[in-house]
């Protein structure tokens, strides 16, 4: 302030003439800075689609505590809390109706997908665990039919992402866009919102792409210029990558593989399962044909059943012997890290669910150990492979023993 009344006091010179111009502009730019409107979120989708995705973050709130997996699986009558815990997802479904749909979804699934029944139940069985997928095979064996099958089936709202070199992250997530009319900035949405979130060759988008769907994969929200926003539910990533052309690739990071619950391979169909593929699609494609015959928020009800679900003791230690057998096996540099003790357990959890159980066996532990474990942990040898970590899971499996 004292400079610029000295500056006004006397006859300007040259350099003076120039400060007063330079102090004018700070002015002016203060003040554009104190008018500024605040940015306003807002969608580019129709309103339609925006209202869903508001209903459906509207109606998930903090989970409390409620029936029992073994009450609410047993029972046919509509599932109910107490009214000073009532979870609104809770109250209008019934527990056998809800296995009925998902079982339709999987018969469905296979008259798509044929000879591939272990990956399609692995797949939902992550769904039911709110996992995420990882799906690595070579091109054209049905990773994004798989996926685009059970957006179909559930009836979820699905994007679809071609990840490329060039993919920025707020490709995906969404950004800030100044609007010249109304001179402020409206949030634009990416693709993130949505239940199920197709990433075509994860392993083609740079480091600073891939980083981008930690957080919505692993907490189901993101955080966009310092702003929180909590992603629709049920949301779930399905990612692929070919394991076969590495040249313009980025493996992904060990942080990032932890965050899916399982890594999957599709193999080759056999023989028989390809000529049934090919007379099925020799006049149309079957996924015209597929209808939805459950909601979102009947998948979110059977999530629920599976986090409800009690564990026996015995059953735990069974599991915990397992991951203890990672972390002392000499082959192995890195055990298994108790975020993969929580995964496996839930796994099995929806693995009991899928098979309409309300109850946890070892047997369920063992039957998704490999697709949970196998990436969550590191063989010391120079060169080796997933399916090198998964033979090693399969060894430690036979020798854990089994808790009566």
């Amino acid at each position: 302030m004292l400079l610029r009344v000295a500056c006004s006091a006397a006859p300007k010179t040259p350099c003076e003439s120039n400060l007063s111009i330079y102090l004018s502009a700070i002015d002016r730019y203060e003040l554009s800075l104190a008018s500024e409107a605040p940015v306003q979120e807002t969608d580019p989708r129709d309103d339609e689609r925006q209202a869903n995705l508001d209903s459906q973050q509207s109606s998930f709130v903090p989970r409390t505590t409620g029936p029992s997996g073994a009450a609410a699986l047993e029972s046919v009558s509509p599932i109910t809390t107490d009214s000073a815990s009532t979870d609104p997802q809770s109250v209008p479904f019934s527990g056998q109706a809800l296995l009925n749909k998902i079982e339709a979804v999987r018969d469905r699934l296979h008259q798509v997908i044929r000879g591939k029944q272990d990956v399609i139940d692995a797949v939902l069985t992550c769904m039911l665990a709110e996992g995420s997928v990882l799906l690595e095979d070579v091109p054209g064996v049905g990773k994004t039919t798989l996926a685009k099958a059970i957006a179909a089936l559930i009836d979820l709202d699905f994007e679809r992402i071609q990840c490329t070199p060039d993919l920025l992250p707020a490709d995906i997530l969404g950004s800030a866009i100044y609007q010249a009319a109304t001179a402020d900035f409206k949030f634009r949405r990416g693709p993130v919102f949505c239940n199920l979130l197709i990433a075509d060759e994860i392993n083609r988008a740079s480091p600073r792409t891939q980083s981008a769907l930690l957080e919505a994969m692993a907490e189901s929200q993101v955080t966009i210029d310092t702003t929180r926003y909590d992603l629709p539910r049920p949301f779930i990533v399905i990612a692929t990558q070919n394991p076969s052309g590495f040249e313009g690739t980025y493996p992904l990071p060990e942080s990032q593989l932890d965050r899916f619950l399982f890594r999957l391979s599709m193999d080759y169909p056999d023989q028989e399962s390809e000529v049934q593929l090919l007379l099925d699609q020799a006049t149309h494609n079957p996924l015209d044909d597929l209808q939805p015959v459950m909601h979102g928020d009947e998948l979110a009800a059977l999530q629920q059943l599976v986090r409800e679900m009690t564990v026996d003791e015995k059953v735990v230690q069974y599991l915990v012997s397992v991951i203890a057998l990672t972390r002392q096996d000499g082959r192995l540099s890195v055990g298994a890290s108790p975020r993969g003790s929580k995964m496996l357990l839930r796994a099995a959890q929806a693995r009991a669910v899928l098979r309409k159980r309300d109850y946890v066996l070892p047997d369920d532990v063992q039957a998704v150990a490999v697709s949970v474990l196998a990436h969550r942990i590191t063989v010391r040898a120079v060169g080796a492979t997933w399916a090198d970590a998964a033979a090693i899971i399969d060894d430690l499996l036979e020798q854990a023993e089994v808790v009566v």
